[in-house]
């Protein structure tokens, strides 16, 4: 192996681990958005609210679309990605009632 391949090799290394330390951090935010969510949950329940709340789910795309342009993030990708986490919330709130 040449020295340019080592070299080149080294920083492929390097960021494939900072792409594996990103995939962690992105796991460990899901976690804390799903805890939070679970809470706002029993917050919901205790009050006899309604688990799905439109005008919320709306605000959060709003300023998923607008964290995307801020990032220069494809807003759709951005705004998929959320509606997953919070379809996955409402499933969770519905099984712990």
């Amino acid at each position: 192996m040449s020295e340019s391949d080592a070299a080149e090799e080294m920083s492929l290394d390097e960021l494939r681990e900072e792409i594996e330390e990103i995939d962690r951090e992105l796991v460990e935010l899901i976690a804390r958005r799903t805890y939070v969510a679970g809470t706002v949950a029993q917050v919901k329940e205790e009050r006899g609210l309604p688990t799905t709340d439109e005008s919320q789910e709306a605000r959060v795309m709003e300023r998923a679309g607008e964290n995307a342009e801020t990032f220069d993030v494809d807003a759709n990708l951005v705004k998929a990605i959320f509606r997953l986490l919070i379809e996955l919330n409402k499933v969770e709130q519905r099984e712990s009632r």
